[in-house]
């Protein structure tokens, strides 16, 4: 992270793909904060280094400095290996998450027009039949894992239908990105990714609809079969994962926090307060943004390296002690669906996606009561996400005569 003094051992870097730290990220972000303050040395993956940023201010200032902190990785990938794990997170494809400038800009505009055409009302009706459908396939048994059944269901079945995409490719696609997300398998996930995507662009090049997918293929940017599949593959990275855990990650708020849960059963839950709890304090992709810098850059009295990456932890960033109790409201909007020229351009459409089908759940399942303690549930180890490995539940089963 920084320049060591002659001599001076560099401080050890800490492990963020460990399931230690995805146990109890909060308290090692607290330790990090004591022991290097904003700026923080770190392993994404054994021998893969780099900065984390937990300082809300400093995160916000790299975000919108696009010149010293550029998405392009081109040349950091240079000295990592196509076996390491956190590889397809990181490296360079021909989209707006990994370019800068004019590039980005043409990216960006095709991706934006595209979403933009999403009719909300449709999108709402959409979720509403998924929810019910998907509810519908396990409530005779009085039990769920609402990860696998639930949460996952509906953003792989909602965002292939926005995209224009038949089943079996997007359970490739699907299948591929939990590789990648995981850090395990990465590189055969980031294969089967490539050949689905690919696929699903030769389908709607040669039978276009109305769906993202034809609206990307018709836009202006003239997007070549590389750029398509490159845009499809961010556009499930963000609507697959990060919603999934965005979903499961509220449920679990309104069934534990007490905050929630009395009005859980007496119907009164504020779901939408409760995403926003979740996006403020563990949202869903809790480590991420990432910039490379081509030249060391000083910050704050810290140089940072070129070519090493600057991961913003927009977990530890939206409760910084520095923010005082306000947190990140009003102006200091939380940092979960990033800011300056690469914040989330889809962040109507997941939290319209998210709070429609919580709210179907919980209208649905009024009696529904976690299955197992609270402290039974554990997370998936990953230094990018914010994932439970399963949600039990118990719930009445319907009568039948």
């Amino acid at each position: 992270m920084t320049t060591a003094a002659p001599g001076i051992a560099p401080p050890p870097r800490i492990a963020l793909y460990e399931a230690e730290f995805a146990a109890d990220p909060h308290a090692a972000y607290a330790r990090m904060r004591a022991e290097h303050g904003p700026f923080v040395p770190i392993d994404l993956a054994p021998g893969v280094p780099a900065t984390l940023v937990i300082g809300y201010d400093q995160a916000r200032r790299i975000l919108n400095d696009e010149l010293r902190f550029p998405a392009d990785p081109r040349a950091w990938e240079q000295a990592i290996p196509d076996t390491c794990p956190v590889r397809p997170m990181m490296e360079w494809r021909p989209n707006a998450l990994r370019s800068t400038g004019p590039v980005h800009s043409r990216y960006r505009a095709a991706n934006t027009a595209a979403l933009d055409a999403v009719d909300q009302h449709q999108l709402h009706a959409l979720v509403e039949q998924v929810a019910a459908d998907t509810i519908a396939e396990f409530r005779p048994s009085g039990r769920a894992d609402l990860l696998s059944q639930f949460a996952w269901p509906i953003a792989f079945r909602v965002l292939s239908a926005l995209l224009g995409c038949p089943d079996d490719i997007g359970r490739r696609i699907a299948d591929g990105m939990a590789k990648i997300f995981d850090g395990v398998n990465a590189a055969v996930g980031n294969q089967i990714l490539a050949q689905a995507v690919s696929d699903l662009v030769a389908l709607r090049r040669q039978r276009p609809g109305h769906d993202i997918t034809s609206r990307l293929v018709a836009h202006s940017a003239r997007l070549d079969d590389a750029e398509m599949a490159h845009q499809l593959v961010t556009l499930y990275g963000a609507g697959i994962e990060p919603l999934t855990n965005l979903i499961t990650n509220a449920i679990l708020k309104l069934l534990t926090d007490e905050e929630f849960s009395a009005n859980v059963h007496a119907g009164g839950a504020s779901v939408r307060e409760a995403l926003d709890t979740v996006l403020y304090r563990d949202p869903p992709l809790a480590n991420y943004c990432i910039t490379y810098p081509p030249q060391p850059v000083n910050v704050d009295g810290i140089v940072l390296p070129a070519h090493q990456p600057v991961v913003i932890s927009m977990t530890a960033c939206n409760n910084d002690p520095a923010l005082g109790e306000t947190g990140g409201s009003g102006d200091r909007a939380h940092l979960s669906w990033s800011t300056g020229p690469h914040a989330c351009p889809a962040r109507s459409h997941a939290y319209l996606i998210a709070e429609t089908a919580v709210t179907h759940l919980l209208d649905a399942l009024p009696e529904m009561d976690l299955a197992c303690p609270p402290d039974d549930l554990t997370w998936r180890p990953g230094p990018f996400h914010r994932a439970l490995t399963y949600l039990p539940v118990l719930f009445p089963a319907p009568i039948t005569a």
